[in-house]
């Protein structure tokens, strides 16, 4: 499986909700390619009838994908394979938006047709897994060319002739936001991520990543990976989720967490008479240790030998009780030195999981005297290094820890933090460990709905952290974790050498990633890491599978492209930055209300924040006039932003 740009070239980020970037699965294509949406219907098509297929990550690229295709491909037959939406009460929005994409491109029009609507079954994934191989390639045997009544039948509009619009030009340096591939995420997670989410309403991309930051922390202390031959590391993430506050990163992280803070707060409860036999043992060392100092100072005054007093206190020394290691994993607020302190002393695996973490970037161990000596230390947990901190008090070492973050900053404290330590955040290597993610906000449509009264998915879910959490921690005596080591199948290894000399393709000069070379050289680790996480919480049996690594690849390309855009637009003039981000929300907005206009009222009342200023906003609009993206229209009283309709697939 690999992601393809329109124009052909390979690429691993998945940007092509309206550019025309696809999926492929199979080989090369011979006189037949089909064309679907999700990467699972993908993938039961080819092993039922052989042929290559492109995969659209929604049914609104169809058309996109298709058109692409057909101009790389002129002769091919091309077969659109629809989803059968019939149980949506907003229509069969798979089959108009097929049709659409089928008659755009002289296509041909499969549909899946069930002999049961059990569990009401929708694509050629439920008719492969649900019915039988036969009944797919039967579908696919008898797709039709669809013609201008059945457009009509299902309110297609016909392809229609130039409008007068002209050919928008790109905004320099701009990523397209890409749709958080959920269908990637091992089952278990992603049944988890929709039910959380259907309840909650945050952001897809914000509920993922805290679903796979609890999953990292609960499995960081059991095992390692290896990439290749000596070249091994932690399977820890760290996760940046640059949103405004409200969006519920809180709640998501409760619902997630709270098996990991059920057995936190057990294993609490459970060495409370082994503290109190410690602290026992303690006072009476104290008290044989005050007595052997008493013992020297009197010997002392007397002029006396005090060689057996020192020794026996020399051997005293060596008896001090050792408090037990009880596991303290989540911090929601911390200092490094308590951090760095605390998986030395008390347990070696910890997350940093915080909704506000502008206390985190605004702390005092991230002030100017002190904040290399702190990013420095954080870049070396996520490497899993060796850490020595001699103090006046109390000196420790912190060997074999392991530490997942988890956090949700405002773009504007992030703006403030990275002006504040100019290089030094990217500079370090800091920012480039975190898989970021930029998503739109919710808020304004998140309709109250009552809490389900069991979340069967997420009880799944926390089944599965559970059994990881309750294997021993591989602790060994000095305090460190010495964790198994995970290893790659031939054809997994092979797959992550290919991604990995991809990505390194891009980073040259001039090349697609030259402005996140920081990110994008962490990019491979944090793929393997991720794929050994879907491998554990799949059960964790043998070697990591090409298929978990592939997912992964998915996933962590996913964060690549949001690096790109996050980035990407930090390097543009302001005016460009904000006619871009003003771009991109117009574009979903439109697209998702089946509008081509939106008034400048709902703009400045629902649109990004830092553009609901009225100049602020006047400038970005001018950007997009420019550029040919946009026009400005009176409809009576009320002006509206009219959006050129080749960006919406129009």
């Amino acid at each position: 499986m690999q992601f393809i740009k329109p124009d052909g070239s390979k690429k691993f980020k998945s940007g092509g909700k309206t550019k025309g970037g696809y999926f492929s699965i199979g080989g090369k294509p011979g006189k037949v390619l089909m064309v679907c949406e999700g990467i699972a219907t993908g993938a039961s098509l080819h092993q039922a009838t052989g042929y290559p297929v492109a995969v659209a990550f929604t049914a609104g690229n169809l058309k996109a994908v298709a058109r692409v295709l057909r101009d790389k491909l002129p002769d091919i037959k091309i077969i659109i394979c629809a989803d059968n939406d019939r149980f949506n009460d907003k229509g069969n929005i798979g089959m108009s938006k097929a049709t659409a994409a089928a008659l755009a491109v002289d296509g041909l029009l499969a549909s899946p047709v069930f002999q049961s609507d059990d569990g009401e079954p929708t694509d050629f994934n439920d008719l492969h897994q649900g019915e039988s191989t036969e009944a797919v390639q039967r579908a696919i045997a008898g797709a039709v060319r669809p013609g201008a009544a059945v457009a009509q039948m299902i309110d297609i509009p016909l392809p229609e002739i130039d409008n007068g619009w002209p050919e928008p030009e790109p905004l320099t340096r701009v990523t397209v936001a890409a749709p958080y591939p959920v269908d990637a995420l091992p089952e278990v997670v992603r049944l988890a991520v929709q039910e959380v989410q259907g309840f909650a309403k945050s952001p897809v991309a914000m509920v993922a990543c805290s679903a796979l930051a609890n999953l990292s922390l609960a499995a960081q202390a059991h095992y390692d990976v290896a990439r290749a031959e000596k070249l091994t590391g932690p399977i820890g993430l760290y996760f940046l989720v640059v949103a405004e506050s409200g969006e519920r990163k809180s709640t998501c992280d409760g619902i997630f967490s709270k098996v990991l803070r059920d057995y936190e707060n057990q294993q609490q409860e459970d060495a409370k008479p082994e503290i109190k036999r410690c602290e026992a043992d303690l006072a009476a060392w104290e008290a044989i240790k005050s007595g052997l100092l008493d013992g020297i100072k009197q010997a002392a005054k007397g002029s006396k030998n005090t060689g057996q007093f020192e020794q026996a206190l020399r051997k005293h020394e060596e008896i001090k009780p050792e408090p037990p290691r009880i596991p303290r994993l989540i911090y929601s607020d911390f200092t490094p030195e308590a951090l760095t302190y605390s998986l030395a002393k008390k347990w070696p695996s910890g997350g940093v999981i915080s909704s506000e973490a502008g206390a985190v970037f605004g702390s005092h161990g991230m002030g100017k005297d002190s904040q290399l000596r702190t990013l420095a230390n954080l870049n070396q947990l996520w490497d899993a290094s060796k850490l020595t901190f001699d103090r006046r008090g109390e000196s420790y070492v912190v060997d074999g820890a392991r530490l997942t973050m988890s956090l949700q900053v405002q773009e504007s404290a992030l703006m403030e933090f990275i002006g504040r330590t100019g290089t030094l955040a990217r500079g370090t290597g800091f920012l480039a460990r975190f898989l970021i993610a930029r998503p739109e906000s919710t808020q304004g449509t998140r309709l109250f709905t009552e809490p389900p009264e069991n979340m069967p998915a997420l009880a799944s879910y926390h089944s599965q952290i559970n059994r990881i959490l309750q294997a021993s921690a591989p602790i060994n005596d000095r305090g460190g974790l010495e964790p198994a080591m995970l290893t790659l199948t031939p054809d997994a290894k092979a797959a992550w050498v290919r991604f990995h000399d991809a990505i390194e393709g891009g980073l040259g000069k001039g090349g697609e990633l030259e402005d996140v070379r920081d990110v994008a050289s962490k990019i491979a680790d944090n793929a393997v890491r991720l794929a050994a996480l879907f491998h554990i919480i799949d059960g964790g049996i043998g070697a990591i599978s090409v298929e978990h690594f592939e997912a992964a690849s998915i996933i962590a390309a996913w964060h690549l492209n949001e690096a790109l855009r996050f980035f990407g637009e930090l390097a543009l003039p302001e005016a460009l930055s904000d006619a871009a981000l003003l771009d991109g929300w117009l574009i979903e907005y439109c697209q998702n209300n089946g509008v081509d206009a939106v008034s400048t009222r709902t703009v400045t009342r629902l649109g990004p924040g830092r553009l609901r200023a009225k100049e602020k906003l006047q400038v970005a609009v001018q950007e997009l006039i420019e550029h040919g993206r946009i026009v400005l229209i009176q409809n009576g009283r009320k002006r509206e932003i009219q959006v050129n309709p080749q960006l919406l697939g129009g």
